[in-house]
């Protein structure tokens, strides 16, 4: 579903072979996932992109669209975009698979990083775009331009390579967003999702509406046997027995499908579990 999601999402071809980036009627709506706007086959803007290209223009505080939107996605599904839906997501998943000397699966910084996509998401996105402008009110899209990974994956290096234009005019910037996505495939090889855990400003808006999100993972307390597999399971590092409704909990299911006594379940449905 991710692969089948990914090219759905970047599927225009006359972008590649051209080195242009798609303009049209499409790129008026968001994608659920983080998907870089300037990906020369970009049916749908980022919603991240979208909120800051509202706010870093004079005249506009605030995104109705795209507020409305990321609060619609997140009641509806929470993380379950990041799981299921999200392309950078994807690449990450694919990075963790190749076998490497260690793969880490927890680090004594783990729970403190896992705050820094909050302060990215209120810093990058929101404020420094608001209030860090130019003499003429206008200011930049600070994330997209100076952190996030994946527009150099998905638009920096495929856009550099397909315009000779571009090649002749890189600079210390492309070569700072080369070394940030080096960092994060690297991370990648050892930490499932790095990027997922401890940046994503998407990841931190859908995770703070994961609580009430309609699709949710549920645990039935009284079918549980408290064995600790879905802990075990889980590479997010939520125990579900625990707080089943956690931010960092990506709807991936692989814990309900792991629980020997079924007593997680994911999906919108709300009867209660019956023990067999």
């Amino acid at each position: 579903m991710q692969a089948a999601w990914t090219v759905a999402g970047n599927g225009y071809l006359p972008g590649f072979l051209a080195g242009r980036i798609y303009q049209g009627p499409l790129k008026q709506l968001c994608a659920p996932g983080l998907n870089c706007y300037s990906c020369p086959g970009a049916l749908l803007s980022c919603p991240i992109g979208a909120m800051q290209s509202v706010l870093t223009s004079r005249g506009f505080w605030f995104s109705y669209y795209v507020f409305g939107f990321l609060l619609l996605v997140g009641a509806l599904a929470g993380r379950f975009v990041c799981g299921w839906l999200c392309p950078f997501g994807w690449a990450q998943e694919l990075l963790h698979k190749i076998p490497f000397p260690k793969k880490i699966r927890a680090f004594r910084l783990d729970r403190g990083l896992r705050y820094v996509k909050y302060g990215i998401l209120l810093i990058f996105v929101i404020l420094l775009p608001l209030f860090w402008v130019d003499r003429f009110g206008l200011g930049q899209p600070y994330f997209c331009k100076y952190v996030c990974p994946a527009g150099m994956l998905q638009a920096g290096i495929p856009l550099v390579a397909l315009d000779e234009g571009l090649r002749a005019a890189v600079g210390w910037l492309f070569a700072w967003k080369g070394v940030l996505l080096g960092m994060t495939i690297f991370a990648s090889l050892m930490i499932y999702r790095p990027f997922c855990k401890y940046l994503c400003p998407l990841g931190a808006a859908y995770g703070l509406l994961n609580p009430i999100s309609l699709h949710r993972l549920r645990l039935s307390k009284d079918a549980c046997i408290h064995c600790g597999k879905c802990a075990m399971i889980c590479k997010m590092n939520v125990d579900p027995q625990v707080r089943p409704s956690s931010p960092e909990c990506i709807r991936c299911g692989d814990c309900a499908r792991g629980c020997p006594a079924k007593a997680l379940r994911m999906g919108i449905r709300t009867e209660k579990h019956t023990p067999s």
